[in-house]
């Protein structure tokens, strides 16, 4: 702590250049792991675009057809640099996380470290869980439902390839971030921005919320889709009520 705080400011900005740059390499080299590894990478990419993806098979969905299509010359290289970027980065986070907390940790108080540590270790872990669940769970079910709808027999479907996976990647950032309520929620209460009686009271407006973010999540008008994304975040919606008022009550 001594060393810490003899430290000038170019000390401080010079050791911010090298985690900076540690960071940056971990995801160079995750990324060029996953590119290398491209059929590996879209075995798992386009794992549901086929109806004997694990989901469908244990929810018995009928069998279906869902094709996807390259419309421009450098698409299938862009999404291939692209997903081999997400995914360095998604492999590299828990040393990023790592780093940005071994940088700010020295000028925390002890307690103060601790329970960082603890936020950042739960947040990161409930938007694993959250991208997860998308993956296994939400995103199939709608790609399922949109790939395969038609207004007519007469329209064929013919999805993109760029289409497919930028909804991939866009429905696991919303639900990974949907998943950190709970967190957010811990640091509301410890700051008693929020109490549990007053989440207990708005337990009916938040579920009105809930659904109207579970419908814009999934806009497919069927009611079980709608179910199924609604329920982990009522679950997580109760779940933040518990955390907060045990925290408030170990104050």
């Amino acid at each position: 702590m001594a060393d810490e705080k003899n430290m000038t400011f170019w000390d401080h900005l010079d050791e911010l250049r090298g985690s900076l740059l540690r960071m940056l390499a971990a995801v160079a080299v995750m990324a060029v792991i996953c590119f290398s590894l491209k059929d590996l990478l879209f075995d798992v990419i386009l794992a549901p675009t086929k109806s004997d993806f694990i989901t469908y098979r244990l929810l018995g969905a009928e069998p279906f057809t869902m094709r996807l299509i390259n419309t421009q010359l450098t698409e299938q290289l862009m999404v291939h640099l692209r997903m081999a970027a997400y995914m360095g980065f998604l492999l590299a986070s828990p040393l990023i996380l790592y780093e940005l907390f071994r940088f700010v940790s020295p000028a925390l108080y002890r307690n103060e470290r601790r329970y960082a540590s603890v936020v950042v270790m739960a947040a990161y872990v409930m938007f694993i869980v959250g991208t997860l669940l998308n993956y296994f769970l939400i995103f199939p079910l709608i790609a399922r439902f949109l790939g395969t709808y038609q207004v007519s027999p007469d329209v064929e479907n013919m999805l993109t390839l760029n289409s497919y996976v930028d909804t991939l990647m866009m429905m696991s950032l919303v639900i990974g971030i949907v998943f950190e309520m709970p967190v957010v929620a811990a640091l509301m209460g410890k700051l008693n921005i929020i109490s549990a009686k007053m989440m207990k009271r708005y337990r009916k407006h938040a579920l009105v919320v809930i659904l109207i973010v579970a419908a814009i999540i999934t806009p497919t008008a069927d009611i079980f889709t709608l179910l199924i994304v609604s329920l982990p975040i009522w679950a997580l919606y109760e779940t933040s009520i518990l955390i907060v008022k045990k925290l408030q009550k170990e104050k």
